[in-house]
């Protein structure tokens, strides 16, 4: 861990996680996470009222675990990271006056970056430097995209996204349906894993030789899997859920990967990255090894507690902002609920890399407060 790598804090508030993370470098130092996903597990689904209330209760306690246990001071940091968008409105703001707030008070440069570019660099703490380019497969309950990045810190390129529910939603509602309770994700997971993926042949969206080849298509198979249990509820047959939950996801999880390593072929791309939620999926993630290995693609999937959403991804972006002297943000930084993956962060009108002019700021710095 070289002296001189950027230390930088990443807040994360884009839907039910207050997450917040801390890396010196490509090291992981803290990822200090609040969840309120069982307040919403009641509604079956996120709230995002209940949400933003949870990260404005859970935003300084969690900022300071993270110092805490990362052992360092605020007043050390080379930055502040923080989610701008994709994500929550509402949840957004949260993080990103909480962000401008400490960046003012203590005189250090702001970063607003990008969600998912976020879930891209998040790999680096667990697998080194990210080769350029790379193939990302972002799988979560907002999204499902494949993602081209020759520079992380400016280049990232869609190549294909979901053109209806994501997979991750679909996991959910095929969930609610069977009466596996909220998230769906891991129930399923773990119920498939003693089912027989191939007991129900549900439709593999957008899978044609005239569909598109990259985007994502999962609302047939969702509506498909439900009707087929309200077909046997209504014939009064039990629902064997252990086969449906294989069933559904095996679906699932073979057009990811099918795509996902045509997407590498096709670029010439020998390195495939997956992330988000779903990415914790043991199935995805055996499917995806297994077709890798097949196409002498390598994959990098990091452990399942960075694959969520957390701080440490928008700190490892953060930091590699700093690393190569990206444009630091305004203070009048603005969260965008649809910000594209095409701006990995969103720099100041007037920035101009590293020296972004926070040095009026020390005037008024209130160092001593968050030491």
């Amino acid at each position: 861990m070289a002296a001189d790598e950027p230390l930088v804090l990443g807040i994360e508030t884009s839907c039910d996680e207050t997450g917040v993370g801390i890396v010196h470098g490509t090291t992981l130092l803290a990822d200090a996470v609040a969840s309120s996903v069982d307040t919403h597990a009641r509604f079956g689904g996120v709230v995002p009222e209940i949400a933003s209330r949870a990260h404005l209760e859970a935003m300084v306690p969690t900022i300071e675990r993270a110092l805490k246990t990362a052992g360092v001071s605020a007043k050390d940091l080379d930055g502040i990271a923080v989610t701008a968008g994709p994500g929550l409105a509402g949840a957004l703001l949260v993080g990103v006056s909480a962000a401008k707030a400490y960046a003012y008070a203590l005189g250090k440069p702001l970063y607003g970056v990008n969600h998912l570019a976020s879930h891209i660099c998040v790999d680096q703490l667990e697998h080194g430097k990210l080769p350029e380019p790379t193939m990302a497969l972002l799988v979560s309950g907002g999204h499902s995209s494949l993602l081209l990045s020759s520079d992380i810190t400016s280049d990232v390129r869609p190549m294909g996204a979901t053109i209806d529910d994501a997979a991750g939603e679909a996991f959910d509602k095929i969930a609610r349906v069977l009466d596996l309770g909220f998230p769906g994700g891991p129930v399923i997971d773990r119920l498939a894993r003693e089912g027989d993926p191939a007991a129900i042949a549900f439709p593999r969206g957008l899978s044609g030789s005239r569909d598109p080849a990259y985007d994502f298509s999962f609302s047939g198979l969702k509506t498909a899997v439900a009707r087929w249990i309200e077909a046997k509820r209504a014939a009064g047959e039990e629902v064997p859920v252990r086969d449906v939950a294989a069933s559904f996801q095996e679906a699932v999880v073979d057009v990811l990967t099918r795509k996902a390593v045509r997407a590498c072929k096709d670029e010439g791309v020998d390195h495939l990255m997956i992330g988000g939620g779903v990415a914790a999926n043991s199935r995805l993630r055996a499917l995806a090894q297994e077709r890798c290995e097949r196409a002498g693609i390598r994959l990098r999937v990091p452990r399942p507690g960075l694959c969520t959403d957390n701080g440490a991804m928008v700190a490892a972006l953060g930091s590699e902002m700093v690393a190569r002297n990206r444009a630091a943000s305004d203070l009048e930084l603005s969260a965008d609920s649809s910000l594209p993956v095409t701006d990995p962060h969103v720099p100041g009108a007037h920035a101009h890399g590293h020296s972004h002019d926070h040095d009026h700021v020390h005037e008024v710095s209130k160092e001593n407060l968050y030491s």
